[in-house]
């Protein structure tokens, strides 16, 4: 039950989730691929690749910190085509980079609509797509993408219509790959959390500290993954994961040391859990 050795290609790892799981895979000694826009520090956003890579080598694993836009399949195939040379193969994909946008119909533009369509369901499926290669050489591989379980409840459609396709999108990845890569071994599956997670997309979107006070943090996401990415990839394929449920599997008695706020009970519940 280790990632030692294994490369792990992570979009979106500069910062949030991406990077938590980024950082449990490096305790154990893993070499990640940190495949993310931001090379200059953002105002509102804390992180870079080259910051993320520092902190993934202080906790014990490689780094390869390179600049990629998921929605250009030139870069994914040449970020894909570099990790593979610099660690000798991949081992695990992890779809973590999303993009979102919380509004209705009449107020969502074109150029944001596409920008959810194109990094959510196109980058997951094109980062897919380019790794599938690296991954049926690997001898466990796994693709782990951070979406819900489709859920078709119109309460989830109804405020905003295009990010909802834009997340099943991912999800429909999931589902398809599951079965498409069963036969060469490729567990594909989706993460999602219960509750809140304290990101940026938290603070900035959803109700700002007080909100992150009613969250997990992103270890809890971290932790789940791990021990999906270390099940045998036979075995664990097709699942929709919920992050609470994997870590109680995983022997996790105590969730609390996961609230941002200790003895938190009135958590923000997350999107598209009834």
């Amino acid at each position: 039950m280790t990632l030692a050795g294994r490369t792990l290609f992570i979009t979106g790892a500069s910062r949030g989730i991406g990077l938590a799981i980024a950082l449990r895979a490096a305790r154990d000694g893993a070499n990640i691929a940190i495949a993310a826009k931001t090379v200059d520090p953002h105002p509102r956003l804390e992180g870079t690749i080259f910051t993320a890579a520092a902190a993934i080598e202080q906790a014990g694993g490689r780094a390869l910190a390179i600049p990629c836009d998921i929605r250009e399949e030139a870069q994914v195939r040449a970020a894909v085509a570099r990790t593979v040379e610099a660690f000798c193969g991949i081992d695990v994909l992890v779809n973590n980079a999303s993009a979102i946008s919380l509004t209705g119909t009449l107020d969502t533009p074109a150029r944001r609509f596409d920008l959810m369509q194109q990094v959510n369901a196109r980058g997951t499926f094109l980062c897919s797509q380019a790794c599938v290669p690296a991954l049926r050489q690997s001898a466990n591989p796994h693709i782990l993408t951070l979406s819900p379980p489709l859920n078709l409840n119109p309460r989830w459609f109804k405020g905003h219509v295009a990010y909802t396709m834009a997340k099943y999108g991912m999800s429909m990845c999931v589902l398809g790959m599951a079965e498409e890569f069963r036969d060469d071994g490729i567990g594909v599956n989706a993460l999602w959390p219960r509750t809140g997670i304290a990101t940026a997309a938290i603070r900035n979107l959803l109700g700002g500290d007080d909100a992150v006070a009613r969250c997990r943090t992103t270890d809890i996401m971290a932790d789940a993954a791990h021990w999906i990415l270390t099940r045998p990839s036979r075995e664990a394929t097709g699942n929709f994961f919920i992050d609470e449920d994997v870590v109680r599997q995983a022997g996790v008695t105590d969730l609390d040391r996961y609230s941002v706020v200790p003895g938190t009970t009135d958590f923000m519940q997350d999107f598209f859990l009834d």
